[in-house]
């Protein structure tokens, strides 16, 4: 079973790393939160599974506090949307 969970933490992590290029090269700033915000969901569960894999107890509140940051992150960028529309209009 371990085997497994570390294959599918690779398979992840894979697809968190080609999710990357568009927060490099996305057209805008939507899209490079958006993107940022998946690959953070992709590493959380890639850090679930490792976890799971390794029978570490203490990967899951390091996750729940990366789930934690990652609201606040998605909640900040839209209230700095929201100023910077305010100011512009």
């Amino acid at each position: 079973m371990a085997e497994f969970l570390l294959a599918a933490a690779g398979f992840v992590l894979t697809m968190v790393m080609l999710g990357l290029v568009r927060v490099l090269y996305g057209p805008a700033d939507a899209d490079r939160i958006m993107s940022a915000q998946l690959l953070g969901t992709g590493g959380i569960a890639a850090l679930l599974l490792l976890t799971e894999a390794m029978s570490v107890p203490a990967g899951i509140d390091v996750a729940l506090i990366l789930v934690l940051l990652a609201a606040f992150v998605s909640v900040a960028f839209a209230k700095g949307a929201t100023r910077s529309e305010q100011d512009g209009a």
